[in-house]
């Protein structure tokens, strides 16, 4: 059986931060959660049917905010699962959370309804950097969490943002060393972007917000340096795990392998049980798509087949944030087609005399060097 990963989307947080563009919204007051969880079976139903047999080998609860559910919902949709297909011993489940005290307090009952990975959104240890960021809670809420997670979960994760505006470098490096402080076995560390159509892309026109490029770079840098001396080595561009501690769910989509999104907004990527590849994105708005679920038995607003091109480009795009790049052998057999004859010699060549990218007998990829302008590398090996 293929194995098969499930993205569950919860829309919900308790306020929207300026930065993110991710499908989310305050949570309305009076919400029926249990009308959520109803829909989310809906929709693994029609899945399991659209799909045919598999094994799960990954759930992941995102959002918005999933810990603001009840831990009765997760437990719910993961005994569903169970009931549908048949789950892989070592399957990974995650579950996103936040660092207020409402939240922590529940990490048990998330544990016992079955979660077995926390991936907790600190964002910083930096007082005012949090306010900025508009985050709820502070830094000394940050640490606990922390502590909670880690002696409730064998695995978690915790995510900061850096190349701010005003941040310097030895600051930056005082927050790592924060960060280690807690032994993490995996962080995911990413730069600020200033997306269309957040809060901080409309009050400030997409420029004061931005840190200059090369201090950004400067950042990056030391950062791949500094936790590969570390032991905590990039995996991909943002991630960073100690070896056997990557996350697996995120493994699925940089390796294009397949998996689906349950829930408004979600997103996937599988070959169905008719042996097309189907490209499905839902309903963004959880009214809407919660009238469609209940109506049609799922959410989706496109659901349409990929034709191997389109498939390749962006296995290809996905393939190349992994440090480890692009199998060879993985790509032939997902696409009967090896990877040479899809990359032009002419353009691996010019790339590899720049040292963007290095080949092997097993392996394509992008170097450091290459992975900080991969947008304009991948732009260049599609055109």
């Amino acid at each position: 059986m293929n194995p098969l990963a499930i993205y569950i989307h919860w829309p919900f947080c308790l306020s929207k931060c300026p930065y993110c563009d991710f499908n989310s919204r305050p949570l309305p007051e009076g919400t029926d959660e249990s009308a959520f969880a109803a829909a989310y079976l809906r929709e693994l139903d029609t899945m399991r049917a659209l799909l045919g047999e598999r094994q799960i080998s990954s759930l992941y609860f995102g959002g918005g905010t999933p810990s603001l559910m009840q831990p009765q919902t997760t437990q719910t949709v993961l005994d569903h699962v169970a009931k549908l297909w048949p789950v892989a011993t070592d399957c990974e489940i995650t579950l996103e959370a936040n660092p207020s005290s409402s939240e922590t307090e529940k990490f048990k009952a998330f544990r016992s309804a079955g979660i077995n990975r926390l991936s907790l959104g600190v964002q910083s240890f930096d007082d005012e950097a949090l306010r900025f960021l508009g985050r709820a809670h502070d830094a000394a809420a940050a640490c606990r969490a922390i502590e909670s997670a880690a002696s409730v979960f064998d695995r978690f994760s915790f995510d900061l943002i850096y190349a701010r505006v005003g941040q310097s470098l030895a600051a930056w490096e005082a927050e790592i060393q924060t960060a280690l402080s807690f032994r993490p076995k995996h962080l995911s560390l990413y730069q600020l972007t200033i997306e269309p159509g957040t809060v901080f892309f409309k009050k400030e026109k997409n420029q004061s917000l931005r840190a200059p490029d090369e201090e950004a770079a400067a950042q990056f840098e030391f950062t791949q340096a500094f936790l590969a001396e570390a032991g905590l080595p990039a995996y991909e561009i943002s991630n960073h795990a100690a070896p056997g501690q990557e996350s697996r769910h995120n493994l699925t989509y940089w390796h294009y392998e397949d998996y689906i999104g349950i829930g408004p907004g979600a997103h996937g990527r599988f070959v169905a049980a008719d042996g097309l590849r189907y490209a499905s994105e839902a309903l963004s708005l959880p009214t809407k798509w919660l009238a469609q679920v209940e109506a049609l038995g799922h959410g989706r607003a496109v659901f349409e087949a990929i034709d191997q091109e389109t498939a390749m480009r962006e296995a290809l795009m996905m393939g190349l944030r992994l440090t480890a790049g692009l199998a060879r052998a993985a790509w032939a057999q997902k696409f009967e087609l090896t990877l040479d004859d899809f990359i032009p010699r002419s353009k691996r060549t010019a790339l590899r005399e720049e040292g963007l990218v290095f080949e092997s007998a097993t392996h394509f990829a992008a170097t450091a060097k290459g992975r900080e302008k991969l947008n304009a590398l991948s732009a260049y090996l599609l055109a």
